[in-house]
């Protein structure tokens, strides 16, 4: 057993932190957690003791990412690597990308999406012990109609992909969809039920109909999995909700009966601010952006502050999710969307409480908590997060513990 000693612990619960505090774990799990004077030194136990300053918390978890891609900012390059990069140089690159976000302390990663199921046999390799990794859960191909969202076009007519998506039409197909990507061995299923518009002056659209949403869900959840929702607001928002979506990403546009309809489900809000900040940015900058496109970027900038204001008071069960991968680079970017959780108006004891208890929630892990009986994933930082957020993107003040094993030790 050790037992680790900090001047202040956050258990990732939404609790006041405790000072002066210690952590008993054994081997992968954690025995107890509390005051250091009342747990006292077990009989054998190895003590480590932090640096004066020190917090404790749970790993950090993102809910959102794409670790099969490079965060390239150019929308062009972005795209140009579904030509050129081979599937398993995706993998080989993901390894990296999966490393340096669990050397910033993210011990846990839902993948969003990626080619050929490189993740789920990252994921895989993870789990045999092969390589090192973040506890990782992958959906393989996202589902989408033809000529949807993840099944762009503009590419010459000689250009095929193979592996790229699952695109699919018809309540029969999103159900065969569905069938085949737990065959690969996925987590849970990823579906684009509707999408931003820039064709016309509406700010959204559906891309799947209600009876494809309702299929899919339904045969997900037969199959005791999780669908997660690519969607951007009103009508098609509510409507893929109701049809049985268990979690919603980016979702700008949400009033307050989708909200209550969120609360009454159990649905999770992933608002993707991290990824909303930098695209809008180079949109903005951007200029022979067309104007429909700055429209809706200056529409949905102002749209994610009010949602989460009103998500926050309400109580819609929110998870932190950055879309690394899209726009922002894996590791040093992660952090960005807790921090704009905290710019949103979370205070930043629940904004930690957003990327650890309820990403473990959404996540159906045994961490995101420090407590008897959870996987001892932790984070030591060198300093205190609640003063300033913006600590927990310095890696140089990280130490990262995954399953009780020291991954990084900072002095």
């Amino acid at each position: 057993m050790k037992l680790i000693l900090a001047d202040q612990l956050i258990d990732g619960t939404g609790a006041k932190p405790i000072a002066k505090a210690a952590l008993l774990f054994d081997r992968d799990r954690i025995v107890a957690v509390g005051r250091a004077a009342d747990i006292g030194v077990p009989e054998g136990a190895e003590v480590i003791e932090t640096a004066p300053g020190t917090t404790l918390m749970p790993g950090l978890i993102d809910v959102h990412v794409h670790l099969a891609y490079s965060g390239a900012v150019d929308p062009n390059a972005f795209r140009a690597e579904s030509a050129f990069v081979n599937y398993p140089a995706m993998a080989l690159r993901a390894v990296r990308y999966a490393r340096e976000s669990l050397e910033y302390g993210f011990t846990a990663l839902r993948d969003m999406h990626a080619p050929g199921g490189t993740i789920i046999d990252l994921r895989n390799a993870i789990n045999a012990g092969q390589i090192e990794g973040p506890r990782i859960k992958a959906p393989g191909l996202g589902l989408t109609v033809t000529g949807g969202h993840m099944d762009q076009p503009g590419f010459g007519d000689m250009v095929s992909f193979r592996d790229m998506n699952a695109a699919c039409d018809g309540p029969v197909e999103f159900r065969r969809g569905v069938r085949r990507q737990l065959t690969r061995g996925a987590d849970f299923i990823k579906l684009n039920p509707c999408v931003g518009n820039r064709r016309d002056e509406r700010l959204y659209r559906f891309e799947m109909t209600v009876e494809e949403i309702t299929a899919a869900c339904d045969e997900a959840h037969e199959q005791g999995v999780m669908v997660a929702a690519h969607t951007s607001g009103g009508p098609p928002l509510t409507a893929a909700i109701a049809a049985g979506c268990d979690t919603v990403e980016h979702a700008h546009w949400i009033d307050d009966a989708t909200l209550e309809l969120m609360i009454e489900r159990g649905t999770f809000l992933v608002p993707t601010l991290a990824v909303n900040e930098a695209s809008s940015a180079y949109i903005m900058a951007n200029p022979n952006a067309p104007s429909r496109t700055l429209n809706w970027a200056k529409a949905s900038e102002e749209a994610k502050w009010e949602r989460l204001t009103r998500a926050r008071r309400l109580g819609v069960k929110v998870a932190a999710g950055s879309d690394a991968g899209f726009f922002l680079a894996h590791g040093k970017a992660n952090a960005r969307e807790i921090e704009l959780l905290v710019e949103g108006g979370y205070t930043p004891l629940e904004a930690i409480h957003c990327a650890t208890a309820v990403g473990a929630d959404l996540m159906q892990i045994e961490a995101g908590r420090l407590a008897a009986g959870k996987f001892a994933d932790l984070l030591l930082v060198d300093g205190d997060p609640l003063a300033d957020i913006s600590i927990l993107r310095d890696r140089h003040k990280l130490s990262v513990y995954l399953g009780g094993k020291p991954i990084v030790r900072r002095p």
